[in-house]
Formats: structure tokens, C-alpha cells, sequence
């Protein structure tokens, strides 16, 4: 098989979240112990940084894989979801994984991978963790895909543990409650094994202090830090990610890593230079400006609705689509009326029917039209929108995905 038939197999054959939800999801780590054990256990070939949260776990994982570039050491860092391209997910120093390391350990894993029935994240930690020890990196950092406890990824044992924040998501698979979901989380705190906690939440706050007592790691509420560094990443939320990451930086220090502030500021600088990460608060265009973000839930969202009122412009356009599983109503709430919607849906089986939709917003007093794909969606704001005007695109990150400009 080729890349294009390799993707082709793993997307049609291995059970995916991203398109079917839940039932892709295995709430054991024995699948993803049983592959690496075939795989020669390679999580522990290299060390590690283990990073969860609702949101801002992505950008938190990108700040720290380019501060550690700086710093001179080879990086893995892993991520999920892609936006274009799978190799996305799996990188050293910012270079994305060859095509043919893809296509060579699905060709020599294919069997194993359809007769134990993994699921395609199961599959992508395995590969990630294998191409990181073959490659020797110095360190892998590792973001959570869902959850914690029962994530594929929580079979290591890092050097420090940053848990980013708490919000309402996925509530159908973590709980309904913030407590519940920070149990969740809390699952990726280790023995002894320092853990970072970016917001204080009430909350919160005494489930992860409860676990990080049970197993004697020293715990950190990053919100106490004060900073004058920033980040080449846009948006307001970024400024709690800094500070989760930095107290992460200073637990390395401490355990001997050779960080400079030099290396922590210009990390924090050149994040998407080094890393080339994509769809947070990106600016795609200007005149109008175009600017969009992979928030999709209350929390995410949130955030980025203070950034949207931050702005200048004449008139306001908001592209959205969201998935089905989502409180769409509960998020609608944060979006304001004085705008004009193109609503959409992502090309996904999740994806929420644009008139569902478009019933849902009209009912909160949003109004717009419904368009038959996210592309048509932005052409029409495009081809709205004057020069001094605004376009926002969101609501999910498979409607960000699909943007031709990214």
C-alpha cells in the first residue's frame, strides 16, 4: 500500500472518535498495553511530559515542545486531532513523520491491529511512541487525546504531569459534572511524579490535591505565578497556558534539564515557527479580517468570545458549525446577536445538521442562513463582508479543518 491506501485502511477499518463518537472508545488501557508490549514497550525508551485539560492542552503541549527546541534537545511531540494532514499528530522538532514510517508500521502491524480490533487512536499512540524511541528523542511531549485515566496515552510515566483546566465536554463520556470530569483528568497524575494544575478552580481543586496526595506527587496551581512573557499564539486563554508551562519548565529545571530563560522566552515566541501549530486565533486573512479557532465547547468558547469583543470592525461575521454531541444551546448563549451567521455543518457523520442548527440559534435570537457546506458558508461571508469588517470562524474544530486557507 501506498500513504494514500495506508490512511485509506486506517480510517475506514480502525474505529475512529473524531467521526463515530463514543463507540470508538475503549474504557480499558489493555489494548493500547497489549500493542505496546508487541511494539517492544517503547513509552519507556524515552522520557516524557503528560498533558491534559479541557482546553488549552494543545497549545500548552506546542509552548513546551518549542521551548525544549530552543533549549537544543530533540522533541516528539504528539497531538490530536489533525486538521489536514494525519502525520500532524506525530512530530520531531516540528517536522512532521514521513509517509513511508506510516506506511511501513501499518503494513507490519495491520494484522495485529484488526484481529485485537484497536480503535485508531490506540493505533496512533503506538505509532508515535515507536517512531519517538527508534528516533531517540530526548523527550516525547505527550497531549491526552480524551479524559485521562482511560486514555491510550496514560501508559507512561512522565517527568512532570500539566493538567490545563476544567470545563464542561464530552460530558456523555466523562460525567456531567466539573468534579467528575477532574477525576477523569486526575487519572494521568503518577507516584511521585510532579503535577502542574494551570487554573484554579473551586471546583476542581480538591479532586486533583486528593489523587496528588494518594500518590505523593507534588502538586502546583499555576495561577498563583506572576509573568510578563507572551507567545506568538494569539488569544487572551493563552496567558493561563503560559503559566501552567512555565511552572512545568521549572519542575525540568529542577530535575536537571538545561532551560535558560532565553530558551523559555523564545520558546514562548516562536511556537508555531517550531512547531507549526495551526487554528488558534489564526489570522488567515485581513481585509476583511479572517480570523478562526478550534475552541468548541463553554469553556473554549468563552475565551474566545472575550477575544471577538476585543476587536475593531464595522460589521460581524460569524461561520459555525458544531457536532451533535455538544450543549450547542449552552454555547449559543456566548455568541453575540448583533452579528450575522453563516451556519454550517462539518463533513462528518457527527457533525450536526446545518438546520437543526439554524432552528437552535434563530430560537436564541441568532440570525443567518444555512449553507450546505463550511466552504459555501465562508464564501458567502466573503462575499459579504466589506473591508473593515470581520469574519470569525468556528464552533468546532472539524469546521476549522475544512478552511482551504489554513
Amino acid at each position: 500500500m501506498n500513504y494514500q491506501e495506508t490512511l485509506s485502511w486506517m480510517f475506514n477499518q480502525l474505529p475512529m472518535f473524531q467521526t463515530q463518537g463514543k463507540t470508538a472508545l475503549n474504557n480499558k488501557l489493555d489494548r493500547t498495553i497489549a500493542f505496546a508490549s508487541v511494539l517492544g514497550n517503547p513509552e519507556k525508551k524515552f522520557k516524557t511530559l503528560h498533558i491534559a485539560g479541557t482546553n488549552g492542552k494543545g497549545s500548552s503541549s506546542s509552548m513546551l515542545a518549542s521551548i525544549l527546541q530552543e533549549a537544543g534537545y530533540k522533541v516528539g511531540l504528539y497531538t490530536s486531532p489533525h486538521l489536514k494532514d494525519f502525520r500532524e499528530r506525530i512530530k520531531i522538532n516540528g517536522v512532521e513523520i514521513p509517509e513511508e514510517r506510516v506506511v511501513s508500521f501499518i503494513a507490519a502491524h495491520k494484522d495485529f491491529l484488526a484481529t485485537h480490533h484497536l480503535s485508531f487512536f490506540e493505533m496512533t499512540v503506538g505509532l508515535a511512541f515507536d517512531y519517538f524511541a527508534e528516533e531517540k528523542v530526548d523527550i516525547g511531549v505527550i497531549e491526552v487525546g480524551l479524559g485521562g485515566r482511560f486514555d491510550s496515552t496514560n501508559i507512561i510515566t512522565p517527568e512532570v504531569s500539566l493538567i490545563t483546566n476544567i470545563s464542561k465536554d464530552h460530558t456523555d463520556i466523562l460525567g456531567n459534572t466539573l468534579p467528575e470530569i477532574a477525576f477523569e483528568k486526575a487519572g494521568i497524575i503518577k507516584k511521585n511524579t510532579p503535577v502542574v494544575i494551570s487554573e484554579y478552580q473551586e471546583e476542581t481543586a480538591p479532586v486533583f490535591i486528593k489523587r496528588a496526595k494518594e500518590e505523593k506527587a507534588p502538586i502546583v496551581f499555576a495561577n498563583e505565578l506572576t509573568t510578563n512573557l507572551t507567545t506568538d499564539l494569539q488569544g487572551i486563554y493563552q496567558e493561563k497556558n503560559i503559566k501552567g508551562v512555565i511552572a512545568v519548565i521549572d519542575f525540568l529545571k529542577h530535575q536537571g534539564w538545561d532551560i535558560s530563560d532565553e530558551n523559555l522566552k523564545n520558546g514562548l515566541l516562536n511556537v508555531v515557527k517550531n512547531t507549526h501549530l495551526k487554528g488558534r486565533w489564526q489570522t488567515l486573512s485581513t481585509h476583511p479580517t479572517v480570523v478562526c479557532d478550534t475552541g468548541h465547547n463553554i469553556g473554549g468558547l468563552t475565551y474566545v468570545m472575550e477575544q471577538l469583543k476585543k476587536q475593531t470592525y464595522t460589521q460581524l461575521h460569524i461561520v459555525i458549525g458544531f457536532v451533535k454531541e455538544k450543549d450547542v444551546k449552552g454555547v449559543l448563549e456566548l455568541f453575540p446577536k448583533e452579528a450575522h451567521y453563516y451556519f454550517c455543518s462539518p463533513n462528518i457523520k457527527r457533525g450536526l445538521a446545518v438546520d437543526t442548527l439554524k432552528e437552535i440559534a434563530t430560537a436564541k435570537g441568532l440570525k443567518g442562513e444555512a449553507y450546505s457546506s463550511v466552504q459555501e458558508a465562508v464564501s458567502a461571508a466573503k462575499a459579504k463582508a466589506q473591508p473593515t469588517d470581520f469574519i470569525f470562524i468556528g464552533g468546532s474544530t472539524f469546521v476549522v479543518s475544512e478552511l482551504a486557507d489554513l
